[in-house]
This record gives structure tokens, sequence and C-alpha cells, in this order.
């Protein structure tokens, strides 16, 4: 199955992302790294504020980086669209993740008109133990 062409590069959904949320701290939002059709790559850099008790990665910050990872990836195939929501994010935990650096390897399943389905895999120690994978829909408009 051939994949839609990208019509932003990762400095361009980085630009995009900054100018939709202007307060937010620039390592809180994540930064796509990597950028190809169907995938985007996203780290978030690791910050002590990120861990939950027990001294894993907290669910809230992974939640949200699959969203953010998500919004990305449909930026980078739709160009510069803003009021793209999120209509669904379901998250399965599948360990907990280890102090560091948060990766989320974003690839799309579905990019039609209306909407945008996301497969999102999120690990901190490698790509081979995943700590988390979320499927998200977004609503285009």
């Amino acid at each position: 199955m051939s994949q839609p062409a990208l019509k932003l590069d990762p400095e361009g959904v980085n630009a995009v992302l900054r100018a939709a949320f202007p307060d937010a701290p620039r390592e809180a939002m994540g930064l796509v790294a990597e950028a190809e059709p169907g995938r985007v790559l996203v780290r978030r850099p690791y910050g002590p504020g990120l861990l939950r008790p027990g001294g894993i990665i907290s669910g809230p910050t992974l939640m949200s980086l699959a969203d953010t990872a998500a919004y990305a990836l449909v930026l980078a195939h739709v160009g510069d669209q803003k009021m793209a929501v999120t209509s669904s994010l379901v998250i399965n935990f599948l360990r907990g993740a280890a102090v560091g650096d948060i990766w989320a390897d974003a690839r799309l399943l579905r990019l039609g008109r209306r909407m945008a389905v996301c497969d999102v895999r999120l690990w901190t120690e490698s790509a081979d133990r995943i700590a988390a994978q979320a499927t998200v829909t977004y609503s285009l408009p």
C-alpha cells in the first residue's frame, strides 16, 4: 500500500507545532526527529517532572506524547491544518517506561478526507521494548 506524500518536513512540522502552542515549553511538546511518507518519529527529552511514584515515566506523559506524535503525523501529511482535532485516543500500557528520553514512532493506518487513524508506539530504552501503544484518530477540518 502506498503512503501519501509529505507536505511538511520535520522542521516544518516543528514550526507549526510551535506556532499552534506558543506558550508551551519547547521540550514539553517533543520534537519531530524524522518524517517520511506514512511515518514520523518524535522525541521528548527527559525531565524529572515526567516521573510518577516508582520512578517510571507517568501515564499522562505517555498519552500526551502519543497525541502529539499523531498530530505531528497528520500535519506532516496534510500541511498546516491547526484545526485537526483528536477524536479518539486508546492507549495500552505494556511495561513501565524507564527514565530517559521518550520516543514515539507514529504511523498512518488511514488518511481520508475527514479523518486520520494513527498507530503510535512509545519507548524509552529501545524500540524493541515498547512501553505503550496507542491508536489515535484525528478529525480533519
